[in-house]
């Protein structure tokens, strides 16, 4: 039976054979006591990665992001963010149900804020509000198309918010990938914002795992809402391990994620009907429209047929490469798809 290819997200990855020896073999203890050593191990790698004082393992990015907005923020005040972002479009009105606060969008035609523009929605505490208490940016985008903050945007974002007091949390879920893009040091990205998520579980490849980093006082106060939230894990070193080996070894491989997604968005640009620009294609996520008679739903029933997952998301077709797809994976999909285009457009005709 061929391989089904599965483009619906870098979430799906398999732990790696190296993962699963790591899993079996690691030393554990009771996370919540503090005395699971690999998790305190992991915790300690990523801080250092992220150059933050400490960091803390969670089970999910969902989770990372509320914890941080829960530390940094009082009920009543606002979060200005993207209108695309993560924590409005994928986290269950986490701002609001979690933490009580209200959510100020900034709508982007590429998911980059730029300090002018937040600028204008900054509210300090007066007789009707309570103010802005925590700028969000999301890097990468997901719901953009994976783009990229050039790094002085969001160094200035920083810069000027904290003239005002206020804190800003970066969603790093795929941090990696843009300083994969960039070509610099991952620390050197999140250098300036007070908390980064990044998750394991996505490029990284590990099978379940985010971490959240920034002050030592910030991550002594997640802690107890990681609890609060029942988050608080146990024996989680067989999971620690797995995101350890995730920090060491998968950052190296995702370029070849990004050039597989280019090679996939060029491909789909010479097929009728496909609307995609290639050059916005920067790291491993690439959005498309088709022209035919054909629901996003209606073409990810078609391509599942032919064994290739991919999944409409914010009414656009969406594939995002991961470790597990190769070149010839890429290949096989892209001509799966100019069938499935042609075949639906041979029945437009047909019915005419």
């Amino acid at each position: 039976m061929p391989k089904i290819i599965d483009l619906r997200s870098d979430t799906v990855t398999r732990p790696t054979p190296e993962m699963r020896r790591a899993m079996a073999e690691a030393e554990v203890g009771d996370d919540v006591y503090g005395e699971d050593p690999t998790v305190n191990r992991l915790e300690a790698t990523a801080a250092r990665m992220m150059s933050k004082q400490a960091a803390l393992f969670v089970p999910s990015g969902t989770m990372g992001n509320q914890i941080a907005i829960h530390v940094h923020t009082r009920p009543g005040q606002e979060i200005i963010c993207d209108e695309r972002s993560h924590i409005i479009l994928y986290e269950m009105g986490g701002p609001a149900a979690n933490s009580a606060c209200v959510t100020r969008t900034v709508s982007t035609a590429d998911g980059i804020l730029s300090w002018e523009e937040i600028r204008k929605r900054v509210r300090m505490p007066g007789d009707h509000y309570r103010g802005t208490g925590l700028i969000s940016l999301e890097n990468t985008h997901n719901v953009a198309g994976g783009r990229v903050y050039p790094l002085d945007v969001a160094e200035e974002i920083c810069d000027r918010a904290h003239e005002l007091g206020i804190k800003v949390h970066l969603d790093g879920a795929r941090i990696f990938n843009a300083a994969t893009f960039w070509g610099k040091p991952v620390e050197q990205l999140v250098a300036k914002f007070d908390s980064v998520m990044f998750c394991l579980s996505k490029g990284l490849g590990a099978p379940v795992g985010s971490m959240l980093a920034g002050s030592r006082a910030f991550i002594d106060e997640a802690r107890l809402v990681r609890k609060g939230f029942g988050g608080g894990m146990r024996q989680a070193g067989v999971l620690a391990a797995a995101g350890l080996v995730a920090l060491e070894k998968s950052p190296a491989g995702l370029a070849a994620d990004h050039g597989n997604a280019r090679f996939l968005a060029e491909a789909l640009a010479e097929m009728p009907g496909v609307s995609i620009r290639p050059n916005d294609v920067l790291t491993n996520i690439l959005f498309f429209d088709v022209s035919e008679a054909l629901t996003c739903a209606d073409l990810s029933a078609r391509l599942r047929e032919k064994g290739v997952l991919a999944n409409g998301v914010a009414g656009r077709m969406r594939m995002v490469t991961h470790y597990d797809v190769n070149r010839e994976d890429c290949e096989r999909a892209a001509g799966v798809l100019r069938q499935v285009l042609e075949e639906a457009r041979s029945a437009v005709g047909a019915g005419r």
